[in-house]
């Protein structure tokens, strides 16, 4: 497997830098350390600015626990990050690239515009976005599904990149009873309404168990969880109550993010929950990954 972390130096990517530098310990994998430099200064800064970076990136890689004994390439390069960091990506035949997450700004959409934003939305590597110090291995994972491909498919990357090697894990689906609010304005008394619901929750968990078989999504261990609720209501209260490692997303190329979240509402958790994310584009956006382990 081959991982590629970007790092601007800030805490944020230096904890992505770690959670690659382990999960390449435990899965003897090849760690690309991508450090970009802004072009778009006179060309004396620029070579200034990438001698200083590869200082830095020797120092990191001597000096980091999680970077002994790994096989480490650092890198510097120059350019507009996005474009630079996709270049990278296919030189060094990514699986997977790590990312710290950005600041949070509440007062504007932090993700619009951005590198994590754009290799999301059109890159075709799964990205991991670390929020969080790493501590251990990923002990907990939750996976929203809808029970498309893109949703299966990112349990499957997931599962090869080792990321979920010792951790329990849950699947997430949000269902909204459609006939509840007809039935509650007509009067109908609630353990009728609950009834109805009792059996929709019972209908839609046999059908995504039945998906789980279909697309051996099966994982030793795992459990179901079927809420009823919007999509970004239902993650939002999963990951409260939950306090999961790492959550699990499909996305869905340019036009958005997995469609049973509604677009916005998967850019929503990105954008507010507090827990890394790993964003899998779909089968035929995403860069060819025949043996992740190999």
């Amino acid at each position: 497997m081959h991982i590629l972390a970007a790092t601007n130096f800030s805490t944020r990517s230096q904890r992505a830098l770690r959670r690659a530098g382990q999960l390449a310990q435990v899965e003897g994998a090849e760690l690309a350390i991508v450090n970009v430099v802004d072009y778009n200064q006179p060309q004396h800064r620029v070579e200034m600015d990438m001698r200083e970076a590869e200082r830095i990136l020797a120092e990191l890689t001597s000096s980091m626990p999680e970077l002994r004994e790994v096989q480490c390439c650092p890198l510097v390069v120059s350019g507009d990050p996005f474009d630079a960091i996709l270049r990278t990506a296919a030189a060094q035949r990514a699986d997977l690239i790590a990312m710290g997450a950005h600041r949070r700004q509440p007062l504007r959409d932090i993700f619009v515009g951005t590198t994590i934003e754009r290799l999301i939305r059109t890159g075709p590597y799964p990205v991991l976005i670390v929020n969080n110090d790493v501590k251990a291995p990923y002990g907990t994972v939750l996976a929203p599904i809808d029970m498309s491909e893109p949703s299966a498919n990112a349990i499957r990357v997931a599962r090869a990149t080792g990321l979920m090697d010792e951790a329990h894990f849950t699947i997430l689906h949000a269902f909204l009873p459609l006939a509840n609010g007809m039935m509650f304005l007509a009067g109908l008394d609630r353990a009728r309404i609950d009834k109805y619901v009792s059996g929709e929750r019972q209908k839609v968990t046999e059908e995504l168990a039945a998906f789980l078989v279909e697309n051996d999504l099966g994982v030793p261990g795992s459990s179901l969880r079927v809420e009823e609720g919007g999509a970004f209501e239902v993650i939002s209260g999963a990951v409260d109550k939950m306090r999961p490692d790492l959550l699990v997303i499909g996305t869905n190329g340019r036009s958005g993010m997995l469609n049973a979240l509604l677009g916005s509402v998967a850019d929503e958790a990105l954008r507010s929950l507090n827990v890394d994310i790993l964003a899998v584009p779909p089968v035929k956006q995403q860069h060819s990954v025949q043996s992740l382990r190999g």
